[in-house]
């Protein structure tokens, strides 16, 4: 017959341990503003100089939330004012110590994060929290007025010199040494830039101990950084920064294959504010009449009818996302081939 095994503690080899972890939720709550792309933060009560600044988050209530997303909403609306439409979970985030403290004895913190998207006018509406562009938090991945200057004077010194120490060899769980992972992330000796490679490039940055969270959470670190803390973008609490650099890859991975760009537009719009959408959560510019060709071929947008007075030009068509095209292939989204300087 079976033996039994009790719930609540988690048995282990030498000893019983109690097993308690509390469930958080964080949100990435993106919007485009002004053809800027914006991510709703919160400020850190914590912090006596009010400098840093997350993503919106709050525990899990199984009692009060039927489901973890539900919970989300929930306290989002609570929180900001802020109701929102599409969500989506993106990963599970549970590195040991990513809340802890020196002597801290609270139980490890889990946190479920989550990708929404919402519309510039449901974004005015906040009644809590700041709009950050989220080029605020990483400015080497605003490719809109050609490659960052930051990259070549002061990213790629920094990283090589890292990449010179004699812990950069290859091993089995990293088949790359650090040379070639710089090269693959950041674009360096003509290999080319993904715009994807968000997470990627932002864990080098930390792994180097180019980053202000890698002097907090290793302070071993801060000797390996020769640039000031905030010119690689402004830090995030906790793992924040990670949770966003998580979304922004995803976004723009998913708007090549879904239409999830709809969910940041207004429902009428001109071809060249969708551009501008589009460059803006991609970071490359993109060729103008290449743009609107493949728009319009993939039969993603339907004129309204309407039109757009723009100051100091020509009135515009007004479109609005097609709908149909949903029913009619399975990965309808806003395949661009991005052209960098």
């Amino acid at each position: 017959m079976p033996t039994s095994v009790p719930r609540g503690p988690l048995r282990t080899s030498m000893h019983l341990e109690q097993s308690t972890v509390e469930i958080e939720l964080n949100a990435a709550i993106i919007a485009v503003t002004n053809d800027e792309p914006v991510v709703l933060t919160v400020k850190d009560a914590a912090d006596a100089a009010g400098a840093t600044e997350g993503l919106p988050f709050g525990p899990f209530s199984p009692i009060d939330h039927r489901t973890l997303e539900i919970g989300l909403r929930s306290w989002v609306a609570d929180q900001t004012g802020l109701e929102l439409g599409y969500v989506e979970q993106l990963y599970t985030f549970g590195d040991r110590g990513r809340h802890a403290q020196v002597g801290d004895t609270r139980p490890p913190v889990v946190s479920i994060g989550y990708l929404a998207l919402t519309r510039a006018l449901q974004a005015e509406g906040l009644q809590s929290g700041i709009w950050r562009s989220w080029y605020h938090f990483f400015p080497w991945e605003d490719w809109r007025k050609g490659r960052p200057e930051i990259l070549d004077s002061v990213m790629e010194p920094e990283l090589r010199r890292w990449a010179q120490s004699n812990q950069g060899r290859p091993s089995s769980a990293r088949p790359l040494d650090r040379n070639q992972r710089i090269r693959v992330c950041f674009g360096f000796d003509g290999v080319a830039w993904d715009e994807e490679k968000v997470l990627e490039r932002l864990e080098l940055l930390y792994e180097a101990g180019l980053l202000a969270e890698a002097h907090r959470d290793r302070p071993e670190a801060a000797s390996l950084m020769n640039v000031p803390e905030r010119t690689l973008g402004s830090p995030m609490r906790f793992d924040h920064r990670r949770i966003l650099a998580t979304a922004i890859g995803r976004v723009r991975a998913k708007i090549k294959y879904r239409p999830v760009i709809f969910e940041l537009m207004p429902d009428e719009f001109t071809l060249f504010e969708l551009q501008k959408t589009v460059e803006a959560i991609l970071g490359p510019h993109l060729h103008k009449q290449n743009f609107r060709r493949l728009v319009e071929s993939a039969g993603l947008v339907e004129p309204t009818g309407q039109m757009k007075t723009r100051t100091g030009g020509r009135p515009a068509k007004l479109f609005s996302f097609r709908r149909e095209v949903l029913l009619e292939r399975p990965a309808p989204g806003v395949r661009v081939k991005p052209q960098r300087v």
